[in-house]
């Protein structure tokens, strides 16, 4: 329909359409610049020494990531990453005042114990992993001081320069130490600086400084410096226990980037950090666990590279790092150990009680107990159920009570209705696409997803008015009382800002911590309210100006919206090119579902409260048709588009498996090939003919006639090898193996057993990693009558209940090859106990090199060798 046809009314609708485009757009560039820290300028490498130089912090991840050959348990490059940050350590020791006391250490850590990861029961051992520490102090402190852990890992993941994760890391804190000594600046409270080496084998290093180190009850805060990226938003993802950490962040932080709200998320996100292990695991110590958030496409890949920090990023986080430093060591409530157990928790609330708290652009923080939340979260639901009272009050013969109660209702309704479809269209449409275009689409083209599902969303927020505006003008009202109440914008914002409100209220009492977003919506609406009240009296209620005040008004709101929305959305979509492949159907369908609900919601938080109000100019068949059109446009446009490339890349992983009968014997071969998201290995062989071609596929390769590979030939990731559900098996050959390595690993009793009175029997195992030389982790599994063995106190994790099998208990073995493992397992029967092991290498052979590099350049492949073994005793 040409624009000049409109009706007045539909054009009016229409300039009003893209008058509010045009804001969410100007908003949305804020937010982008934000979101990848346009508005942070780093220091160069000459900056003033008392300042911290995002260019300096660079070096240290280009000397880590690109220099360095791989930082991963098992190669050399763990080892020289060691030695580079001890010097770089002893290098700022030489250079502290008289003032300060500075002393550098490096530990070897131990130890056995079980944990539950990813809803899995593990059990883990570990030797002769290294940390590295630094404590600065006053020349008057002593080593009982209460003092300020900062901690990093700088091990990476297989297969991983490890830039961000965690480089990035490691580097911002001997920038900041750096800045601490030559500052000239005395801490009050001294400050260790802790460099773990194995964070990526389940928070090993981490573990091993809280349960042996002499210090470790000396800890009154900590901060943990994590990456799921290369930059952008650092967010402060996880604080306590208690709220005071947050709190001191809050006040603190020079560019604050903290929600609350990430605390309810976290937990359901697949994964963990050092965090655990100093606040819930071995420890009570209150503390943030900072994370990088952007950049998630290239997380635990070979395009973790120094090139793909985001400038900027490193800055911000240096200058809260040591604002936040300084707050610590500063604070009165810093307690060692022994002082938290004996304070007095009703003196000490924020100590306890959580907190809830938002940055605003990372311009400022708001902050607020939880016991003023209870107040605040719960005053626009009691405005909801007051509004009809003061209508009625206002004008009792216009406004009847009842009537008015039945108005705000359908309010209400209407309004849900919307927020609803809003969400139901886009995951129809997104099902409705994959019958034209490949899964992921977007994934590779991020302004597509909002390009695709923000317009269906936003007629399904429309919709509701629209039919109900069409059904009363066809049938009429015999009440023009009733007419007026229903009909008036007034019914219809009391009802939206009450679903609002009881959004707020519900939040709070499931007992979580993001209701601000919609208490800020209430507030925000409430205000926008009042400019539109009082604009209708200067320019009348069918004046166009009059709903551009109530927009105006709710700007800060809907900025904040779409800042908020941005940071979860583009975590999500980067994000799922990792959350794992669910076998078909669903799993074809499961990442583009996800993201177009996502999308729906987000809408809805950006675009919801302003419909109340302005939908009477855009509820409009004229601006449905056009927004179904756009909808339909973009179908054609996502199946023109490849899901991958460089910058987005599709993980695959290539396990070259071995099967050993023990001793040197090689029983057989294959590659156990495995995608990670929705596009299955049958994508994969058609974009990269070569490889189906050398693993003897063929182009008539499908899942349905594939070889699967059995869950147990994936041990060696376990439990990461929950994600790989959609794999194949391909014939290898193992021709070579024996002659590039003269033992493989063996396990076999090393003394007879023992036979106890009460009928257990102990037998006496060696576990030789043969002469593999990048070994990354051993992974064994026990089924049998096992009662105890000699890792975690004697007492194996809670056993896994595979379908169809015995009960199995996991045990994970890292650290220095070299040596062999000496252990016993205990039996409570004459029934045999069976090991299987799987051991990771992650060298590989040159059969297997090339395979991988036929692989085209938008897949990052993930490649390595696993040896299994099965044993009875």
């Amino acid at each position: 329909m040409a624009f000049w046809r409109l009706s007045s009314g539909d054009a009016t609708g229409f300039k009003f359409l893209f008058s509010i485009a045009s804001l969410y757009a100007l908003m949305v560039a804020i937010a982008y610049c934000v979101l990848h820290m346009k508005h942070i300028s780093p220091l160069p490498f000459d900056a003033p020494l008392d300042r911290f130089s995002e260019a300096r912090a660079v070096e240290h991840i280009r000397v880590l990531a690109d220099e360095i050959d791989g930082r991963q348990e098992g190669r050399p490059g763990l080892r020289e990453a060691a030695t580079y940050i001890k010097s770089q350590l002893e290098m700022v020791k030489e250079r502290a005042g008289p003032n300060l006391r500075v002393e550098v250490e490096e530990t070897q850590v131990d130890g056995s114990f079980s944990m539950m990861f990813l809803g899995h029961n593990i059990s883990l051992g570990y030797r002769n992993h290294t940390n590295i520490l630094m404590r600065i102090s006053s020349m008057h402190s002593l080593d009982t001081d209460a003092s300020v852990l900062m901690n990093a890992h700088f091990d990476s993941p297989v297969n991983s320069p490890g830039a961000g994760d965690c480089a990035s890391c490691v580097a911002s804190l001997l920038e900041v130490a750096r800045l601490v000594v030559d500052s000239g600046w005395a801490p009050p409270q001294p400050i260790i600086f802790l460099f773990n080496g194995a964070e990526e084998l389940f928070m090993l290093g981490s573990h091993g400084f809280m349960t042996q180190h002499k210090l470790k009850d000396t800890i009154g805060a900590f901060v943990n410096v994590e990456a799921s990226g290369t930059g952008g938003i650092d967010l402060v993802c996880q604080s306590g226990p208690g709220s005071w950490p947050s709190n001191v962040y809050s006040q603190a932080a020079t560019h604050p980037m903290a929600q609350s709200s990430a605390q309810d998320v976290f937990p359901v996100i697949p994964g963990d950090t050092d965090y655990r292990m100093f606040a819930e695991d071995y420890g009570d110590i209150p503390g943030l666990d900072i994370i990088f958030l952007r950049g998630g496409y290239y997380y635990h890949t070979s395009f973790d590279t120094v090139d793909r920090i985001l400038p900027g990023s490193m800055q911000a986080r240096g200058e809260n790092l040591i604002s936040i430093l300084k707050a610590f060591t500063s604070s009165s409530k810093l307690k060692v150990a022994s002082e938290r157990k004996s304070l007095d928790m009703d003196a000490n609330r924020d100590m306890v009680e959580r907190a809830v708290f938002f940055d605003y652009l990372t311009l400022f923080m708001v902050y607020y107990p939880r016991r003023v939340a209870m107040v605040l979260h719960n005053i626009p639901a009691a405005l909801f159920f007051l509004a009809p009272f003061f209508l009625y009050m206002r004008d009792p013969g216009i406004h009847p009570l009842l009537p008015v109660f039945w108005a705000f209702l359908k309010g209400f309704i209407q309004h849900t209705a919307g927020i609803l479809l809003g969400v139901i269209f886009p995951v129809l449409f997104s099902v409705v696409r994959l019958f034209f275009a490949y899964p992921m689409s977007w994934f590779a083209h991020l302004y597509l997803a909002f390009l695709m599902f923000i317009p269906c969303s936003f007629f399904g927020l429309l919709l509701p008015r629209t039919i109900y505006d069409r059904v009363s003008h066809c049938q009429g009202v015999s009440s023009k009382k009733i007419m007026k109440v229903e009909t008036s914008d007034e019914a219809r914002f009391w009802g939206a800002f009450g679903l609002y409100a009881f959004v707020t209220s519900a939040y709070f009492f499931a007992g979580l911590n993001g209701g601000f977003m919609t208490f800020v919506i209430c507030i925000s609406m409430l205000l926008g309210w009042i400019a539109f009240y009082v604009s209708v009296k200067s320019y009348g209620h069918d004046s166009i100006k009059s709903p551009m005040f109530y927009v105006i008004a709710l700007v800060p709101c809907l900025l904040y919206s779409v800042y908020f929305s941005g940071i979860l959305a583009l975590l999500l979509i980067e994000k799922t090119g990792m959350m794992g492949a669910v076998p078909p159907p669903y799993g074809f369908y499961l990442a583009d579902v996800a993201v177009a609900a996502v999308t729906g919601i987000v809408t809805g938080l950006c675009v919801g409260p302003i419909i109340p109000i302005c939908g009477r100019w855009l509820a409009k068949a004229s601006i449905l048709k056009f927004l179904l059109h756009f909808t339909v446009v973009m179908l054609a446009v996502s199946s023109q588009l490849f899901p991958y490339s460089k910058d987005a890349p599709k993980r695959v992983i290539l396990q070259h498996t071995f099967f050993s009968a023990g001793g040197n014997e090689i029983t057989g071969s294959s590659y156990d090939l495995a995608v990670i998201d929705s596009n299955s290995m049958e994508f994969v062989f058609k974009h990269a003919p070569e490889v189906a071609e050398k693993l003897h596929a063929g182009p008539s390769f499908s899942l349905g006639n594939a070889e699967v590979s059995p869950q147990e030939a994936w041990l060696a990731l376990f439990p990461i090898s929950c994600v790989v559900t959609t794999n194949g098996r391909f014939p290898a050959k193992a021709n070579q193996i024996l002659e590039r390595y003269s033992q493989l690993p063996h396990l076999k009793t090393h003394k007879p057993p023992t036979t106890f009175d009460n009928g257990t029997r102990r037998v006496h195992l060696e576990l030789s990693l043969g002469s593999l030389e990048e070994i990354w982790v051993s992974v064994l599994n026990v089924t049998g009558p096992l009662s105890r063995w000699s890792f975690a106190d004697g007492k194996p994790p809670a056993p896994e209940l595979p379908s169809g099998g015995p009960p199995s208990y996991i045990l994970r073995l890292s650290g220095n090859s070299s040596e062999k493992w000496i252990f016993w397992l205990e039996a409570n029967s004459k029934e045999e106990l069976r090991v299987d092991l799987a051991v990771l290498d992650q060298r590989v052979d040159e059969e297997t090199r090339h395979l991988k590099s036929l692989f085209p350049g938008w897949s990052d492949v993930i490649a390595y060798s696993s040896f299994l073994s099965t044993y009875s005793f």
